[in-house]
């Protein structure tokens, strides 16, 4: 049985992702500093609280004594905004934690890791949907780190022979159909959960900027299912593992992309509810259009995507209505 370290295994995407890698027949085991993450949402797992920045040598005698045969790298800092305000923090976090885990990783010879990374590496793209080999110019400090630890992954396999795929998120969204497990964010940012949050509290929504060059002026993205996510990454592992080398990007998103007044519009139509508004400034660093060209991930991985953006609201619908304060009381 193959062993699967998940850094951040107990933040939003990692739960899901556990539990894909479970079901597939991998021995898990997540290092989780919890300052995300949430310990309910991975009980029936084997959880390692570390900090990957501060706890180098603990992690280090993890890596020594679990003999892992790969690493899916899911613990960062994600919010956009934030970072603006605070890019000491992201820097840190995001990529001295990445070094910190890369250098073990090449110290104790586990050679496979996938990086969650991000759309935000390409920037304002100059063509759409963009595909993985566009021009990277990342237009905040977030999309910045991931950009950086894609690059230390490219020196670390031309130096080290560390095995990597790259995995560029568009837009996460969703929650399982049942609405047991989905999105629970400290300081929530992310579009789809925050309308329905706001909205079942009867709360004004905060949009960001609707003088985008776009057809209803609010910005359009790619809106991909968590559990489409997962799925793909296991894919990935697969493939990973299956390789004497193997240095792969994709991009993971279903192809089109959605503006906020249109994910307004589907909230509307599936909760019965309606949801009020609030136009504010545009954020710097927000582009227009993002959205991918997928046909690489479907062709190499053998992977499609199943979810579409009403099944997405749908079930982060059902999840946020069942658990109002997330994984809180």
């Amino acid at each position: 049985m193959k062993k699967i370290l998940v850094t951040g295994g107990a933040g939003y995407i990692g739960s899901f992702m556990v539990r894909k890698l479970k079901s597939e027949g991998y021995d898990v085991l997540i290092l989780d500093d919890l300052s995300q993450g949430h310990k309910k949402a991975v009980e029936n797992f084997r959880l390692v609280k570390l900090d990957l920045v501060s706890d180098k040598n603990e992690i280090e005698k993890l890596f020594k004594n679990e003999h892992f045969d790969g690493v899916i790298h899911m613990a960062s800092f994600i919010q956009m905004g934030e970072s603006y305000k605070d890019p000491s923090k992201y820097y840190k976090n995001n990529v001295v934690g990445f070094l910190n885990l890369v250098d073990t990783m090449v110290k104790t010879k586990t050679n496979n890791i996938i990086l969650s990374s991000s759309a935000g590496v390409y920037g304002n793209p100059k063509k759409l949907p963009i595909e993985e080999d566009d021009a990277k110019d990342p237009l905040n400090p977030y999309g910045e780190t991931k950009y950086i630890m894609e690059r230390i992954l490219e020196d670390y396999q031309d130096a080290y022979k560390l095995n990597f795929i790259v995995i560029r998120y568009f837009n996460a969204a969703g929650a399982a159909p049942d609405g047991s497990i989905g999105e629970d964010h400290p300081n929530e940012s992310h579009l789809i959960p925050m309308i329905i949050k706001k909205t079942l509290k009867g709360e004004a929504v905060d949009i960001f900027g609707n003088d985008y060059n776009t057809k209803d002026g609010t910005c359009v993205r790619d809106y991909i299912h968590v559990l489409d996510l997962a799925d793909n990454h296991a894919k990935a592992l697969e493939k990973l593992l299956g390789s004497k080398k193997c240095a792969e990007k994709y991009n993971a998103g279903i192809g089109k992309g959605y503006s906020n007044l249109e994910i307004i519009k589907m909230v509307e139509k599936i909760s019965g509810m309606k949801v009020k508004i609030n136009f504010c400034s545009r954020r710097p660093g927000d582009a227009d259009i993002l959205y991918a060209a997928n046909n690489k991930i479907i062709k190499d991985l053998k992977w499609h995507p199943k979810y579409e953006l009403k099944e997405i609201i749908e079930s982060a619908f059902i999840w946020h209505k069942k658990h109002p304060y997330g994984w809180g009381n």
